[in-house]
């Protein structure tokens, strides 16, 4: 993100409408400066340009609070160095909101939308969570070691991580911790060559969409009618549902012994879900950034209206 010519343009858009706002308001020379008359529109371009760049670069929005908040106190720090009560007031008005947000999502709780449907049938694409960012340690960058040393993560945990493959964060239930052995026959997964318990819950017909490569590379769409078994599994201290299609992946060709450092995840839709059976791999201690424990909101599309009916913590 920081290298993206979006995002360092805007920066430097940013710092100069801010350069000519101080001028402006020390100097009456410069009271018709274009750049200064219109510091509020260049600023909201600028602004847009930045959110714009962390959107399609998947950027920590944190780093973006941090320097803000930096900015602001130090226009602050100059207003009351010059004595000037415009820039202090108004610098002021900037520096509270944009460090109070910063703590809180920091070092408090992030909110975060779930893009797939990897974690069905308990959490489904639209719902928006809170993850605890005290969980596994403070950090101000998702990826990294934490300024502090608090609980690993544990069997069962609903994990939000970024993972080596992707700058996208990922959501899904923590199974096998370092140097633990994980195997999964005919759907039922093993740690340790001891069986997760689960229990049969229901069988429900669905329409899902499978797709397709055909002879010519192109890769078509087809919806089928399939069973799918749903599972009530324990791991660690959590109970959650699991979601099966009968016939799907009755057996994974291999197993998996869990480096030093590293995690292995898998999603509750057990089909139709990228995790560490397939292109996420392991994750590193240092690639999580908090666990998924509140459900707050569920916004399935941009024209759809918010519900609040499903809002309650995470198993």
């Amino acid at each position: 993100m920081i290298s993206d010519p979006i995002f360092i343009i805007s920066m430097v858009g940013m710092a100069a409408v801010l350069v000519a706002w101080i001028i402006s308001e020390t100097k009456e020379s410069y009271k018709d400066n274009f750049v200064a008359n219109n510091s509020s529109m260049l600023s909201t371009i600028f602004g847009l340009m930045m959110l714009y760049s962390i959107f399609i670069n998947a950027g920590d929005l944190s780093i973006v609070l941090l320097v803000g908040s930096v900015i602001s106190l130090l226009v602050l720090l100059v207003g009351f160095f010059l004595q000037n009560n415009e820039i202090i007031s108004s610098s002021r008005g900037y520096f509270i909101p944009i460090f109070l947000i910063f703590i809180l999502r920091t070092f408090i709780y992030e909110p975060y939308q779930i893009p797939s449907g990897s974690m069905m049938p308990g959490l489904k694409v639209g719902d928006f969570l809170l993850v605890d960012k005290n969980s596994y340690g403070y950090k101000i960058n998702r990826i990294g070691n934490p300024l502090s040393s608090q609980s690993d993560p544990q069997y069962g945990d609903v994990v939000v991580f970024v993972p080596q493959h992707n700058p996208v964060p990922y959501v899904k239930r923590l199974i096998g911790m370092p140097g633990d052995k994980i195997r999964i026959i005919n759907k039922q997964v093993y740690v340790n060559d001891q069986p997760i318990k689960k229990t049969f819950y229901k069988t429900k017909e669905e329409q899902i969409t499978k797709r397709y490569r055909d002879l010519s590379g192109k890769i078509t769409s087809k919806e089928s009618n399939v069973l799918v078994d749903y599972y009530y599994e324990e791991h660690g201290n959590r109970k959650f549902l699991t979601r099966n299609i009968r016939g799907e992946n009755i057996q994974y060709p291999s197993e998996w012994t869990v480096p030093s450092g590293n995690y292995f995840v898998m999603g509750d839709n057990r089909d139709n879900s990228n995790d560490s059976t397939k292109d996420v791999g392991f994750v590193p201690r240092e690639n999580f950034f908090g666990e998924a424990s509140y459900l707050f909101m569920t916004w399935e599309c941009w024209t759809c209206l918010p519900y609040f009916s499903r809002v309650g913590t995470i198993n």
